[in-house]
């Protein structure tokens, strides 16, 4: 049976290859775009695209019930940097839209959430090398905070009411496609489209901070994963463990370097005290556990997609 699926924050990063990727396999049934804000061409014009502020229920519940929306994942939320910058913005945000989507799935009116937390619930206490699934968690960020609240409201609703609600820690993330949008973990894009353009870079982060990373394609294949997995099978409702590689600004300078030219100074600011109370390594194994899940990228792969999808865009604008 098909399931029409609404994406919120489709804009967004990874809500826009997500919805590119759902919306390219979808023989049946419809993917709804939606953001506060209009999108690119290919979200708006690839399928129903939707004005939405997703802290409005009453706006949320319309779209839900005009397209008869069964999934929603919720990709909206103000990252680490940004949210340092506007903590009580980020804490509205990231926290009405996701009781907004849990309330409606506890009255029924969808079936599945999918809802994403970050590496950014860990925190100065946390085991930085290969964190386990379940650990101390004390982050030390405004971004942070709210992923680790969601992650508890998000079991209290599986728990309590029975919410098919899943989720993934995402590590950094690293794509192309999409202009990063205020993360701590930001450099890892800026550092290649800095080498195509050939500008030197100025690092916000330290050289040798090391952070779990994970190209953008392996990240959208873990969410639809875990969106598809028998619910049978999920033994953590909080959310998972997702790892793939440990990087650092200057193992990828190091990466660039084997292809091309690149200058890069440090100037840390006021996120290296967050990526510095965050994991270095991330043990992911109750994900391979529970639904198969495994990384393909490593960083060869990734500095040879980046480097040719920067050149790529650039010819194309």
């Amino acid at each position: 049976m098909y399931s029409n699926i609404l994406i919120i924050g489709a804009s967004g990063q990874i809500g826009s290859e997500l919805c590119q990727r759902l919306r390219a396999e979808k023989d049946e049934g419809e993917i709804v775009a939606s953001d506060i804000r209009e999108a690119d061409d290919e979200v708006m014009q690839g399928g129903p695209f939707e004005i939405l502020d997703a802290t409005d229920i009453d706006q949320l519940e319309e779209v839900v019930y005009h397209y008869g929306i069964d999934e929603i994942y919720l990709m909206a939320a103000m990252l680490s940097g940004t949210a340092e910058t506007f903590p009580m913005r980020a804490w509205n945000l990231n926290m009405d839209t996701l009781f907004n989507v849990l309330n409606l799935a506890r009255e029924k009116k969808i079936n599945k959430v999918f809802w994403p937390s970050s590496i950014a619930v860990f925190g100065p206490n946390t085991p930085r090398k290969n964190t386990p699934q379940h650990t101390i968690m004390d982050p030390s960020s405004v971004y942070g905070i709210s992923k680790l609240t969601g992650e508890r409201w998000c079991e209290y609703y599986h728990h309590r009411y029975n919410v098919d609600v899943r989720s993934i820690r995402y590590p950094g993330l690293i794509s192309y496609k999409t202009a990063p949008g205020g993360g701590t973990t930001d450099f890892s894009i800026e550092l290649y489209e800095h080498a195509v353009k050939r500008k030197p870079y100025t690092s916000f982060i330290e050289k040798d901070t090391f952070l779990p990373m994970m190209y953008m394609n392996d990240a959208i294949e873990a969410t639809i994963n875990i969106m598809r997995a028998d619910p049978d099978q999920l033994s953590v409702r909080s959310s998972y463990n997702l790892g793939g590689i440990s990087l650092s600004p200057g193992s990828i300078a190091g990466s660039i370097r084997a292809h091309q030219g690149l200058e890069v100074n440090y100037k840390a600011d006021f996120r290296q005290k967050i990526a510095s109370s965050w994991p270095s390594s991330i043990d992911d194994s109750m994900a391979y556990q529970d639904w198969n899940w495994q990384h393909r990228y490593q960083l060869e792969d990734i500095t040879e997609a980046m480097l040719k999808g920067f050149k790529d865009k650039i010819k194309a604008d």
